[in-house]
């Protein structure tokens, strides 16, 4: 049921927002980071470059770097995070906050991404890097559960397109593969560096059976959408939002797909949309026009995600609060973007089926029926008067 059929009397509050079950797909470990523990962590690892130390100005500065439409000052944020997470200690903390904080935001399942080679400037291996960020989802998952909350936490491991160790990271992901790493990624500038450059890492993981997303239709086009897919292979695509492109809307409504655009969704290949973000690096120009509303009404495989919390200022039940404004989505909406994301997350068959069946459903069920009561209350008081 859509927004159009079933009407506004299931349009979520902002706190129910919160309380319902959602599932991440597509978020950065290096963009997620409380701007306290940035400070903290800068002040104990006598880094001195932070633009403030005042948590509450510090994030303000990210958020509004973020924006500014200056592609150096948003990358400069990230050269901020990744400093403060060159030490086991600070890798093992940032990861145990993430999976708390998204915890707390009602997140039952996630998929952080983060690039291990961009944590070895103090002398820490790659396996170190993952051994550290593995134990901290653990033991938010742990400090979770003990705050009433219940979330699982897969990682992720990103290559850097412009770098040259694609294929080093992969087999990476694979060796870890058993123990908390769910699959593997690309990302970094589009232009000018095609995942097809690093076709060695993708039929490698083909080869083992592995799963993978590649970052691609951001900033590029539809080309880095048929490389992603037909090229590469890939499982997922991370945003996908410019698959746009290859849908036209008639004057009298009427919608065509180009070839590119039916076979993802005949393919139902999983589009890792981050709204925010994408308002934030002109992929769209508001929520209002963002294509995921068009998406949605199309049965594309769309997923809803936040890509980087700190700098966009963001969280799963904020990006659905846009969406809700935006669109008018109701509970049934919620569910439906919930159960996709879920349905392509990279964990086997039948641990995504008990979550979709006895997490994810049940947790709808209950914000309905809350409602139903609601409704039920207010009709016998209007009735009694």
């Amino acid at each position: 049921m859509t927004s159009q059929t079933s009407g506004n009397s299931q349009i979520p509050t902002p706190e129910q927002i919160v309380r319902a079950p959602k599932v991440l797909l597509h978020d950065h470990l290096d963009g997620g980071l409380r701007p306290g523990t940035i400070v903290e962590l800068a002040l104990g690892q006598g880094y001195e470059n932070l633009p403030e130390t005042d948590p509450d100005k510090l994030g303000i500065w990210f958020r509004e770097a973020a924006d500014s439409g200056s592609l150096e000052r948003y990358l400069e944020t990230f050269a901020h995070t990744c400093a403060v997470m060159q030490t086991r200690e600070a890798l093992f903390r940032v990861a145990a906050e993430c999976a708390e904080d998204l915890a707390e935001d009602g997140v039952v399942y996630a998929e952080i991404r983060y690039a291990p080679e961009q944590h070895l400037e103090q002398g820490l291996t790659l396996e170190e890097v993952v051994e550290a960020v593995n134990e901290g989802f653990r033991e938010g998952e742990r400090r979770a559960r003990a705050n009433g909350h219940r979330i699982r936490v897969g990682a992720l491991l990103t290559a850097m397109r412009h770098a040259a160790r694609a294929l080093e990271i992969a087999e990476l992901a694979n060796r870890y593969r058993d123990t908390g790493v769910v699959g593997f990624d690309i990302a970094g500038a589009e232009a000018g560096f095609p995942p097809t450059r690093h076709l060695d890492a993708f039929e490698y993981l083909k080869r083992e059976n592995n799963h993978f997303t590649i970052h691609a239709g951001e900033a590029f086009g539809l080309p880095s959408i048929w490389q992603a897919l037909q090229w590469c292979g890939a499982d997922r695509l991370g945003h996908g939002v410019r698959i746009i492109d290859d849908i036209k809307v008639e004057e009298d409504g009427t919608v065509k797909l180009g070839r590119l655009a039916s076979y993802v969704r005949d393919k139902r290949i999983p589009l890792e949309m981050c709204p925010s973000s994408n308002l934030q690096t002109g992929a769209a120009d508001s929520y209002g026009a963002h294509p995921i509303g068009l998406l949605r009404k199309l049965h594309f495989r769309t997923t809803v995600n936040t890509d980087n919390r700190l700098m966009s200022g963001t969280s799963m039940s904020r990006e659905f609060e846009h969406l809700v404004d935006a669109f008018g989505y109701t509970l049934d909406d919620m569910q439906w973007f919930t159960v996709n994301a879920m349905k392509s997350a990279f964990i086997p068959f039948d641990e995504r089926l008990a979550m979709i069946n006895d997490v994810i459903k049940p947790g709808y069920a209950e914000l309905k029926s809350e409602w139903l009561f609601r409704q039920t209350a207010s009709t016998r008081g209007s009735v009694a008067q």
